[in-house]
């Protein structure tokens, strides 16, 4: 059904060995502390805008700092007006938490997991109470 491949890969050098220096390689788990740190600082950004003052933030900015090596940006927002759509940035912030447990449970990263599952309860809650099911 398939047709065998004739060619030799263009990933071998010339010496038939895989390795190419010209290319940085990194580990599966870099690979994951990368994507981790992403997440952590998209929520870090949401729970900024909210202004929630509930010690988040900074456990956020932490684990951040450990992930990348250094502190986070932070920007300081406005405080939200009161027809600012606040359940619409909880959902928000809960997805993102829900995807940095899923990768700090991959790296077995059990702060993380933790955080971002004290999070997620905190943000469905949030958006409850805002009028979001």
């Amino acid at each position: 059904m398939y047709e065998p491949i004739r060619s030799k890969s263009a990933v071998h050098d010339v010496d038939g060995s895989h390795s190419s220096p010209q290319y940085p390689h990194s580990s599966r788990g870099e690979a994951l502390d990368i994507q981790l740190a992403g997440h952590l600082a998209a929520l870090l950004a949401v729970t900024d805008e909210l202004g929630l003052e509930d010690g988040g933030a900074a456990r956020i900015a932490e684990q951040v700092t450990r992930l990348r090596g250094s502190q986070p940006l932070r920007i300081a927002y406005p405080a939200l007006s009161d027809g600012a759509d606040t359940a619409t940035l909880h959902r928000r912030a809960h997805d993102l938490a829900a995807r940095a447990l899923l990768v700090a449970a991959s790296r077995a990263d059990t702060a993380v997991a933790i955080l971002a599952a004290q999070r997620m309860d905190t943000h469905a809650a949030a958006a409850h109470l805002a009028g979001t099911p």
